[in-house]
Order: structure tokens, then C-alpha cells, then sequence
């Protein structure tokens, strides 16, 4: 059995999703791993042991991780060290990558979008971890972050499973069991895990950084993951790609 936990990140140019599929032996060692990154930094830093590892917060000191940004000054290499920290062991445990986006620069205005940018790019993921899970000869349980709208895309994916995804009695995405598991992802550390990697990425793939060493640095802790992304894809849809039934 796989489990596959998905996060999105998102700018006014792109929509990414990530999914993390994982075998079943290996989400409690990971868990477990995640769990001693914060341990460790709870021992050196002002954070609590079940502060939440969230990409934003993380890199710009809020939420969990505000204590770590004082008037006397500003923990940044700790809090990037946290963050490799996390990444490391997120790499160094049978996970598969999965990376889906949606170019929105194609639409001249929300209004022509055909359907939400969510529901387009995931669609578009779990076509894709359908056919990840098939390559491993397995079932897979979809959990994602929590999101406004969650009944309506547990429905669509209903829809898919009955008419398939292009809405013609295609792809039915046969490899992927029950409905879509909406979860906060304060609760759980491999939602946590997507998170990190879907905040990364969007943050590389927009260019946000804006000298030269923070890019490295993002570059660097992109690079304790990078080996276990295994489908990494931007669509390019313009208005009138997507059709009923999307």
C-alpha cells in the first residue's frame, strides 16, 4: 500500500502541486525523523516540539517560528539549517516526487479560467499518481491539505473514478482507493513533508530569491530532494483547453 500526501504553492504566475507518494513501511520512520528535526531545534532554538514545519513561516520566522526572529537579531541560518534538516530526511527515505502546474499567465483574468486552478493541476496529479502507484503494483490512499472547497473536489474525483477524467470512460484511476482525505497539516508531519517541497519549489521555479547567495541557498536545499522527484511538469493551457468534464 502507498499513501500519497498532496500541497499546493502559488503565485500570480503559476499553480504547483505536489504529491508525495511513499510506501506504507516507510511513513513512520519518516514521521519519526520529522519529528527529532523539530526535537532538535526545540533544544537550541525558542520553538516548541509540535511546532508545525511550514516552508513559509519557516524561512520568514512566523507562526511557529516567530520566536526566532527578535530585535536582536534575525536566526535565518537556523532556520534555513531546520529546513535542510527536514529535507534530508524527507530524501533519504523512499519517497517519490510528483510536481504539477498550471502556467496562469495563459488566462488574461481569473474569469477565464474553466475551472479552478486546484481542481485543473489536481486532476492533472492524480492522473499522475495513478500511474506512479501502477508502476510499484499498488493501491494508493490520497491525503491532502486542507482547503476550502474539499467537498466539491472530493466529488470530482467521484466523477472521475465513475467517467473517467476526460469525462468519456477514460483513465478512471483505478489505482487509487476510497476518496480524497482532507486533513489540517498541523496534524500531520508528512503533510508537513509536501509542504516543504511544494514551497520550495514554487519559490525556485518563480525566481523569487533575489540575490544571487539566497538562490544558492534554495538551490542547495532543493538539492537534498531533487533525487527523488520522478515526474515534474508546468501545463500550458490557455483559455478553452479544458472541457466538460474537467
Amino acid at each position: 500500500m502507498l499513501l500519497t500526501y498532496v500541497d499546493e504553492s502559488y503565485d500570480r504566475q503559476r499553480y504547483w502541486m505536489v504529491a508525495l507518494v511513499i510506501t506504507e513501511h516507510h511513513v513512520r520512520p519518516l514521521q519519526r525523523a520529522l519529528d527529532a528535526v523539530v526535537r532538535k531545534a526545540a533544544e537550541s532554538y525558542p520553538v516548541d516540539e509540535s511546532a508545525e514545519l511550514h516552508g513559509h513561516a519557516l524561512l520568514q520566522a512566523r507562526e511557529d517560528w516567530a520566536a526566532m526572529r527578535t530585535k536582536e537579531g534575525d536566526m535565518v541560518r537556523a532556520r534555513i539549517g531546520v529546513y535542510g534538516d527536514a529535507l534530508k530526511a524527507i530524501g533519504a527515505h523512499d519517497v517519490q516526487i510528483i510536481i504539477r502546474g498550471l502556467n496562469l499567465e495563459r488566462y488574461p483574468s481569473r474569469a477565464e479560467l474553466p475551472v479552478s486552478p486546484h481542481q485543473r493541476v489536481l486532476k492533472d496529479l492524480l492522473s499522475c499518481v495513478n500511474d506512479q502507484a501502477r508502476a510499484y503494483g499498488q493501491w494508493t490512499l490520497i491525503i491532502a491539505d486542507e482547503v476550502d472547497g474539499a467537498t466539491e473536489h472530493q466529488q470530482h474525483f467521484r466523477l472521475y473514478q465513475r467517467d473517467g477524467i476526460d469525462g468519456i470512460g477514460g483513465n478512471r484511476l483505478p489505482e487509487i482507493v476510497d476518496t480524497i482525505h482532507f486533513a489540517p497539516s498541523r496534524a500531520s508531519r508528512l503533510l508537513q513533508a509536501a509542504d516543504l517541497v511544494a514551497y520550495l519549489y514554487r519559490r525556485l521555479a518563480s525566481g523569487q530569491d533575489s540575490s544571487p547567495r539566497a538562490r544558492q541557498t534554495s538551490e542547495r536545499l532543493w538539492s537534498y530532494v531533487a533525487g527523488r522527484v520522478v515526474h515534474e511538469e508546468c501545463e500550458q493551457h490557455g483559455p478553452g483547453d479544458d472541457q466538460q468534464g474537467s
